[in-house]
């Protein structure tokens, strides 16, 4: 027997195990999911009660991540579908629909009758067909108590002419899954991957459906060549011709003991193409190697398609796993993906032109005045100064502080070079999301629009409900439809002697609870009153002791701090432990002592 003959060994085979594993979750899970359907029969009740099309202008939808925001094949919307939000004890997991206009920045939310149930990490595809449609397959809902999980299977269409729902109910379709993609190829809808979990076990997919919009069907594929192993959150769009899919990326695990599971970030390509026709017609999957500067490994990012077809990626996150801790350090970076050259290319921002016009007409007026400042500086000290000064503490403590005073030349030169900082500063203070994963992302009018997601500091996690643009085209600068407002941010801590079982439930969805550490309360033990005027949002600083007037704390490229103390006031010391990386983009932070 060749080659060929073992490797078709090892794909039945593959498939075989995959089988046996998807046949013992699903008997496990179909415990757990029953007591949860119960819950969503009684959102669908409450959702049935609903007998016309309300449509309301409202702000921005509340934060969320793992939504659906899709383009409007029709006009210049954007339609935004469910999503889910954690606040610390509980998970709220929503199925509202709000449509936003471009030219007029409006929300409006549309209440349909008989809506699909709550849910999140699902996948949803606009068409034109039929004045627009909005199709919405599989996600998953949370248990009051987040100990548990359904799985949807179901596919829904959003007649977008109509504004009416409707339940699309063919045989043969993908198992009940989230973390899937699903993307329009010619006059077909396909479903890759995703993944299925119960409480003792999971499943991920490497298997592709079809439905076709003409006959509302399914099918499965049966294709050839070399596929991506399981996986779920890859990116998957379509190719130029329609003709096919290129997947890239994901994330998957594996149980290595029984306790002990192992995450892994996929970073590999692979083209889905279709050949021949009707009877005729033949899938293959091929591995592509593409070139240019390749996205670091990454899950949790963002995806869209392009002007010219390119493919859009923007932040995620990588994370570090050790036996009892995840970390993760979080991205905000671009990446374009050139699918006819089949070549990467990162996302340079050019920033606004006007403005550094005026900054250079700026610099060139105050040449002239540099030499009549020259002439009166001739006949100044040119050596540094040392100046010894000594500063009692109110422990008692004696320090001593040695100052050395820059001669007028020296003084010059730091002022230029304060100069070239500022303008350095002013080309990277840009307007930009910050890191983060899970955001909603699509592209319409050549704009990208990019909505919420989440990021972790800590144990805490920050769920997010701003929104940005950026044009494809021009590459110049984020422009910030909506920022994040702080006081939005609730996170409530659970202490141990809190009822695991207590439970609320939310209008909107389901609540559930996570044990959290207690929050450390070092600045009360060391009397600090620290007065936090944060342009975007609040950092969280643990174990930290500042005994200085005045700090002034930014954060540089690639989301590192750095720290720099301000010279106008008289430091009497310092001492700065545990700044956690927060990747977050932060101007203007005061801490000062009462």
């Amino acid at each position: 027997m060749g080659k060929k003959g073992k490797n078709e060994k090892k794909v039945k085979g593959a498939e075989k195990t995959a089988a046996k594993m998807e046949k013992k979750v699903s008997k496990r899970s179909k415990r757990e999911e029953e007591d949860l359907e119960a819950l969503i029969a009684e959102f669908q009740s409450l959702d049935a009660k609903k007998t016309q099309v309300v449509e309301t202008a409202c702000p921005p939808p509340s934060a969320r991540l793992s939504a659906s925001l899709s383009a409007h094949p029709e006009k210049d919307e954007l339609i935004l579908f469910g999503g889910e939000f954690f606040n610390g004890k509980k998970t709220y997991v929503y199925n509202d629909l709000f449509f936003y206009n471009i030219k007029k920045n409006s929300w409006v939310k549309s209440e349909i009758p008989n809506p699909p149930p709550p849910r999140c990490s699902h996948q949803a595809v606009a068409v034109s067909q039929g004045g627009g449609q909005l199709w919405v397959f599989g996600g998953e809902f949370a248990s009051p108590n987040g100990d548990q999980f359904y799985h949807y299977k179901d596919l829904w269409v959003l007649h977008l002419a109509t504004h009416t729902w409707e339940n699309i109910k063919a045989p043969g379709g993908p198992s009940g899954r989230s973390g899937h993609r699903m993307a329009l190829s010619k006059r077909q809808l396909l479903v890759f991957g995703g993944f299925h979990e119960s409480t003792r076990d999971f499943i991920y997919y490497s298997d592709i459906y079809s439905f076709s919009l003409d006959t509302f069907s399914w099918s499965r594929l049966s294709v050839s060549g070399v596929a991506p192993s399981p996986r779920s959150a890859c990116q998957m769009t379509s190719t130029l011709d329609g003709s096919g899919v290129i997947i890239y990326g994901g994330y998957s695990k594996l149980r290595l003991k029984k306790d002990i599971e192992k995450g892994t970030i996929h970073s590999d390509m692979f083209l889905l193409k279709q050949e021949g026709k009707d009877s005729q017609e033949k899938w293959t999957w091929s591995r592509l190697s593409p070139s240019g500067n390749k996205p670091p490994p990454r899950s949790g990012f963002s995806m869209a398609v392009g002007p010219a077809g390119r493919a859009v990626l923007f932040g995620g996150v990588c994370d570090e796993e050790e036996e009892e801790t995840l970390e993760g350090d979080f991205y905000n970076d671009l990446y374009l993906y050139d699918a006819v050259k089949n070549r990467w290319y990162p996302a340079q921002l050019r920033g606004n032109k006007m403005d550094k016009k005026k900054r250079r007409r700026g610099k060139k007026d105050e040449a002239g005045g540099e030499a009549a400042d020259k002439e009166q500086g001739e006949d100044a000290p040119t050596g540094p100064a040392e100046v010894i000064k000594e500063i009692v503490t109110e422990d008692g403590t004696v320090m001593t502080i040695k100052e050395v005073i820059p001669g007028a030349q020296e003084a010059k030169e730091a002022i230029d070079e304060d100069e070239d900082e500022e303008e350095e500063a002013d080309d990277s203070a840009l307007v930009e999301p910050c890191p983060r994963s899970s955001a909603m992302a699509t592209v319409r009018q050549g704009k990208l629009f990019l909505y919420g997601g989440m990021f972790e500091v800590g144990s805490r996690q920050f769920t997010l409900n701003d929104f940005y643009c950026l044009d494809l085209h021009k590459m110049d600068q984020w422009e910030a439809l909506v920022e994040m407002d702080p006081k939005t941010q609730e996170w409530l801590e659970e202490s141990e002697s809190e009822d695991d079982d207590e439970e609320e439930e939310g209008a909107g969805g389901a609540e559930g609870g996570k044990e959290e550490e207690e929050e450390s309360d070092e600045e009360e033990k060391h009397g600090m009153a620290f007065q936090h005027s944060v342009q975007q949002q609040k950092d969280e600083v643990d174990r930290t002791q500042i005994i200085i007037f005045f700090l002034r704390i930014t954060l540089c490229v690639d989301g590192f701090y750095s720290t720099r103390v301000s010279e106008q006031s008289e430091a009497i010391g310092r001492h700065l432990t545990g700044f956690s990386h927060l990747g977050y983009k932060l101007t203007s932070v005061q801490y000062s002592i009462k």
